[in-house]
């Protein structure tokens, strides 16, 4: 049965001419799809030489105070860009470079700022700035144009790079090479001489040196010895000072004490012979009432001049007192030094007063004596009571008399002499204190100074040590560069006789440098300029980048020729062609009921049958797509395919597959079926990995990658082309070919349910007349 179909179908694909141009036109069609587009994007960044971008350059250069040589780092790019074909490159003005951008004249423009020189030198320089190019980049023309402009500024900023290490690496091996030829010269031997002099005079005056700091630091260290003395000797003031501070303190003492006692016993002197004047007047205005008193009663003025007598013997102790105050203040007096000229004087006075108070004591004793013997008297004689009357007034006025005597001579000779030889010792001892406190205070501050001079001195001394060293090994090693200047230029005249080792390696670094000084400079300076290249080791290296899309296109022609297959041929068996098939004539019987699929199962042409005997002529169009494809990407367009019998395996596995897929759901689905085909397509073209790798694609494509077919035909097409890791190409194979299983369930099992619907849409899609 499957068959009879397919043998009738090819019968009516060859019945005449148009039917042969159709079918080969099914067959072409798709691999001119492949082939334009391979052939398209065969090199397409070979092909950037028409691609316009200005470049202007507006560099003033720049030239060193230090080394006479100018750099403009601005016309080197130009020079170098002359004889770069990569890209059209427009030599123009700034301001039109820019307007030519915005109008879409050129595709992008490179402009070299004034000061660009200048900004790359000053990597030699604390203040380093960033040397910067202009891009302006028009991003609306092209969406592919702006990577490779990108690429050439790339490019131009690499060539900076390059250039600029190269000039700085060939000036730096010129001047080195100009070096070593002057010193060969006999100027620079000449000068060789002088500088051997000179260096060996800067090393006597270093050695010169160390030997007078040296001594220095002697000197300083003797002069630490006299400040320890020093120190030691107002270490001994200090302690002298402190003890005649405290005999000052207690002389103060002993003067503040004087003026006390002194003003103690004034005040009370002068209370006390107040008191006993005032008495004395009392005692003779009762004496004179007591003898008032003799003729009225004898008894009773005995009895008054009795008392009286006892009162003025009880006053004597008053006297004691005074004596006593004035004892003490002359144990004071005797306290201040002999050599006052003072002390003796008021002694003197002290004395005199105590004795005119012994006088008194002694007036007032025989008072009270001449009162008591008074009162006896007036008892017995009024006569003899009238005389002791006038003897005892004349005894109170002798003793009043006496201590007025005392008390003046008190007020003018005692007590001046004592307030001012208060006052003078307290003076004296004030400024002597004063005095003892400022050189205690000096002495004190100079034993601070004693002490930082020797700590300073001990530091002056290690430093002065210390620096003494440093020139000996300063004038050592000028010595050494001195031997070392005299045996490289015995090594540079070659009149060396020998030497030793270290003359030997010396020797060496000297024929190092001149061969590296004679050498080619261009050579080194573009070693240096780009010590490391790239190495590029291609794993399964891919020809060309039409080489590397074939794959993809390739493939993506393969489904379109299926889509157009099921576009172009009926994918449904008429009545008559099963009837045909069945030897029935021209028509099944009534009985088959309406046209549609499995109606002539009852006379064995079942489902299965319609279904691989009309997809068998999908099959055979398909291959030959397939194979024209394949064919034609190998011999016609050159693509790259080492296996190219795998090649196109994939080819015709992709062609089954593709058809089959599309095939079933236009027979499920009908004219439906045919627009899943093309959305299927497009979800393809996105989420397939043939453009961009899937990983940098969004998460949804990531995720429905691998339930796609297309992925699977390009990677195992992939490694048709350049090798396979492993498995991989019969992985792939089969991951491809396990997609007919979904696609033979649907247009097999899958199908049968849904016959009836599609019959009624597609009888209301054609009652439209439109669709």
């Amino acid at each position: 049965m499957i068959w009879g179909i397919f043998k009738r179908d090819m019968c009516h694909a060859t019945r005449n001419v148009i039917a042969v141009i159709v079918s080969m036109g099914l067959v072409v069609v798709p691999a001119l799809y492949a082939w334009f587009n391979i052939a398209a994007s065969w090199d397409p960044y070979g092909n950037t030489k028409a691609l316009k971008v200005a470049v202007a350059n507006n560099d003033k250069g720049y030239k060193s105070d230090l080394i006479p040589v100018r750099v403009n780092v601005g016309e080197t790019i130009i020079s170098t860009l002359h004889a770069n074909d990569q890209l059209d490159w427009q030599f123009v003005k700034s301001d039109k470079a820019i307007d030519g951008v915005k109008s879409g004249e050129y595709y992008a423009a490179i402009v070299i700022p004034k000061g660009f020189s200048a900004d790359m030198m000053t990597l030699f320089s604390p203040d380093i700035k960033h040397a910067q190019l202009k891009y302006y980049l028009n991003e609306k023309i092209n969406p592919i144009a702006p990577h490779i402009t990108d690429q050439g500024a790339t490019t131009v900023v690499n060539t900076i790079d390059k250039t600029f290490a190269k000039t700085i690496a060939q000036v730096g091996l010129d001047l080195a090479s100009s070096i070593l030829h002057y010193s060969q010269s006999p100027q620079m031997a000449e000068y060789m001489r002088n500088l051997n002099g000179n260096l060996t005079t800067m090393a006597d005056t270093l050695s010169g040196a160390s030997q007078q700091v040296t001594s220095y630091s002697q000197l300083l260290g003797s002069a630490n010895d006299i400040v320890d003395s020093t120190g030691k000797l107002l270490a001994s003031a200090t302690k002298a000072g402190k003890q005649a501070q405290n005999a000052l303190k207690q002389g103060k003492s002993g003067a503040t004490s004087l003026t006390s006692a002194g003003a103690n016993v004034t005040s009370s002197v002068n209370t006390a012979l107040d008191q006993v004047s005032g008495a004395f007047d009392q005692v003779a205005a009762k004496v004179n009432k007591a003898f008032d008193a003799i003729g009225k009663g004898s008894d009773t003025a005995a009895s008054q001049l009795a008392t009286l007598s006892e009162q003025i013997s009880s006053g004597e102790s008053l006297y004691d007192t005074y004596i006593t105050s004035l004892n003490h203040m002359r144990e004071s007096v005797e306290q201040l030094p002999d050599s006052d000229s003072a002390k003796q004087a008021l002694l003197e006075a002290i004395d005199r007063e105590i004795t005119l108070l012994e006088a008194a004591k002694g007036d007032s004793r025989k008072l009270a004596q001449q009162l008591k013997d008074a009162s006896t008297q007036v008892t017995q004689d009024t006569a003899a009571a009238e005389r002791s009357r006038k003897e005892i007034l004349n005894r109170i006025t002798s003793a009043k008399q006496s201590i007025s005597n005392v008390r003046d001579d008190y007020a003018t000779n005692v007590k001046p002499k004592i307030d001012a030889l208060a006052s003078t010792v307290s003076t004296l001892i004030s400024q002597t204190d004063s005095m003892i406190t400022q050189l205690s205070g000096t002495a004190d501050g100079l034993d601070d100074v004693t002490g930082d001079v020797g700590t300073n001195v001990t530091s002056i001394r290690s430093t002065l040590g210390a620096i003494a060293k440093k020139l000996d090994s300063s004038a050592a090693t000028v010595k050494e560069l001195i031997t070392k200047l005299e045996t490289g230029g015995n090594a540079g005249d070659g009149n060396s006789d020998g030497g030793d080792g270290d003359n030997d390696a010396d020797s060496g670094e000297s024929d190092e440098l001149r061969a590296l000084a004679t050498a080619n400079a261009s050579t080194l300076s573009t070693l240096i300029s780009a010590p490391v290249a790239l190495h590029r080791v291609s794993v399964y290296p891919i020809a060309n980048y039409g080489s590397a899309m074939a794959p993809f296109y390739t493939i993506l022609s393969i489904w379109v020729g299926a889509i157009i297959l099921c576009a172009m041929l009926k994918v449904t068996i008429s009545d008559r062609e099963k009837a045909h098939v069945l030897g029935l004539g021209d028509t099944l019987p009534r009985i088959a009921g309406p046209s549609g699929p499995g109606n002539a199962s009852r006379w064995g042409l079942r489902l299965d049958h319609e279904y691989f005997g009309r997809y068998a002529i999908f099959a055979l169009l398909a291959l030959l797509q397939g194979t024209l494809v394949c064919l034609g990407d190998t011999y016609f367009l050159g693509v790259q395919a080492n296996h190219a019998l795998q090649f196109l395996a994939v080819g015709w596995l992709a062609a089954l597959v593709f058809s089959n897929i599309v095939y079933t759901l236009t027979v499920s689905f009908g004219d439906i079926g045919k627009a899943v085909a093309v959305v299927l397509l497009v979800m393809q073209v996105a989420g397939s990995g043939g453009t961009f790798p899937i990983e940098t694609l969004p998460k949804f494509f990531q995720t429905l990658y691998p339930f796609l077919p297309f992925p699977h035909a390009i990677d195992a097409m992939h490694a048709a082309m350049a090798g396979s890791y492993g498995n991989e190409y019969l992985l792939d194979m089969v991951y491809l070919a396990l997609f007919l299983i979904p696609s033979l369930l649907l247009g097999l099992v899958l199908r049968k349910p849904v016959i009836r619907l599609n019959n009624w849409v597609s009888r209301n899609l054609e009652s439209t007349k439109v669709m």
